[in-house]
């Protein structure tokens, strides 16, 4: 059931973000910049925390997860460290997930080619 719950919440982002490229003139990487900011407020307010719960990778994976998990950082930093908390606790909370992703790109960039689009 938990499988279902994640593929359940995830596909709803998901297809959000394709509505919003089909019917709107927001590029995607507006959206995507969206989704972190959503995630971001809906996590600094508490309102990200029950859909974790909930749908599990279906709500961290995406891009409001991380937002959510920015927020999480800052809040945990702030707690710890005071006014100074807000500058490193989110970058503590994601350090992982961004060095993962830039791992990957650099990856990705020595084992395919770029073209240029035509």
């Amino acid at each position: 059931m938990d499988y279902i719950k994640a593929f359940i919440v995830g596909g709803i982002f998901c297809a959000i973000g394709q509505i919003l490229i089909d019917k709107t003139k927001l590029t995607p990487a507006r959206i995507l910049v969206s989704y972190v900011v959503i995630g971001v407020i809906l996590g600094a307010i508490g309102v990200y925390k029950p859909l974790i719960e909930f749908a599990g990778a279906g709500a961290t994976v995406p891009l409001t997860g991380f937002g959510s998990n920015l927020a999480k950082g800052v809040k945990e930093a702030v707690d710890e460290q005071g006014f100074l908390g807000i500058f490193t606790g989110g970058l503590k909370a994601c350090a992982g997930g961004i060095a993962a992703a830039i791992t990957a790109g650099l990856l990705a960039s020595f084992l395919f080619k770029a073209k240029d689009k035509a």
